[in-house]
């Protein structure tokens, strides 16, 4: 949810594409444990403490010695997923689905009805009516077969968390769970997995849906014991602190079996502080 400023993003994004040669000179890093996958091939992220990449602006860094990438869907070519996969990494493919975002090319497909109050913080970004997502759908859907065309392993889907904000929509607990597991459904269907992202207050009506969780400053907040049920369930919680410094939750993240990691709010490949 706290993720690029967008008032760089138009420009900052289009960075992220870099040559397959660049990205296959870059080897796994050799802790890395072994990728499985289930009988349908999809991957299974199963709880790790081995450190994860989470970049959405600039030229992506694969110096980073990170098991996991999560990079942006729509600015990362499929060359840059292939050379992932050639070095032994995961990709997980970052969207947007609860908010709009005026800088995307299919921005101007999205009904003004279903457009809601702007997202704070973000003067690009405005909440979506996701009790009525029936009507942008289609647009949703469109973007998980962008991901599932490029190769991606995972989808994280952003702000699934509306019902907790003011959105300009009367939005509940129950719409929002209605909303979440449609998306779960249509990502599984393309032989992806998905990312619980940001949801506290739903991980044990969704964890059966959700295949891991990727998690926001939960020790600055005191929300990580929410999502111990992924840990419990065989599934891997991917976490980012922003102001702590990493011997403040380190210890902590270890224990829970978390990949933790520092990152700066504006989500460049630096820092990067693992655990």
């Amino acid at each position: 949810m706290r993720r690029l400023l967008v008032a760089a993003a138009a420009t900052a994004l289009a960075l992220l594409a870099v040559s397959p040669s660049a990205l296959a000179a870059s080897p796994a890093p050799p802790s890395c444990p072994p990728i499985q996958r289930n009988g349908a091939g999809v991957w299974k992220a199963t709880p790790t403490t081995a450190p994860w990449q989470w970049q959405l602006q600039g030229k992506i860094d694969t110096s980073v010695p990170a098991c996991v990438f999560d990079v942006d869907g729509f600015e990362t070519p499929r060359a840059t997923v292939a050379a992932l996969h050639s070095s032994g990494r995961i990709a997980i493919c970052y969207l947007d689905v609860g908010s709009w975002e005026s800088y995307r090319p299919d921005a101007k497909r999205f009904p003004r009805s279903v457009l809601g109050r702007r997202y704070e913080g973000f003067p690009d970004e405005r909440w979506l009516d996701i009790a009525h997502f029936h009507r942008f759908a289609p647009i949703l859907a469109r973007r998980f077969r962008l991901c599932a065309r490029k190769g991606f392993d995972a989808v994280e889907p952003d702000n699934v968390a509306g019902f907790e904000n003011r959105t300009g929509f009367p939005l509940t607990a129950a719409e929002q769970l209605r909303f979440n597991r449609w998306v779960a459904t249509r990502v599984h269907a393309l032989g992806m997995a998905v990312a619980l992202k940001n949801d506290p207050r739903q991980v044990g009506a969704l964890l059966g849906r959700f295949d891991f969780a990727i998690v926001e400053q939960c020790f600055q907040y005191e929300e990580c014991d929410s999502y111990e049920p992924f840990v419990g369930a065989g599934k891997a919680v991917f976490e980012a602190e922003y102001e702590l410094e990493p011997g403040d939750y380190c210890s902590a993240a270890s224990s829970l079996d978390f990949s933790s990691i520092g990152k700066s709010y504006d989500l460049f490949a630096q820092p990067w502080r693992p655990c």
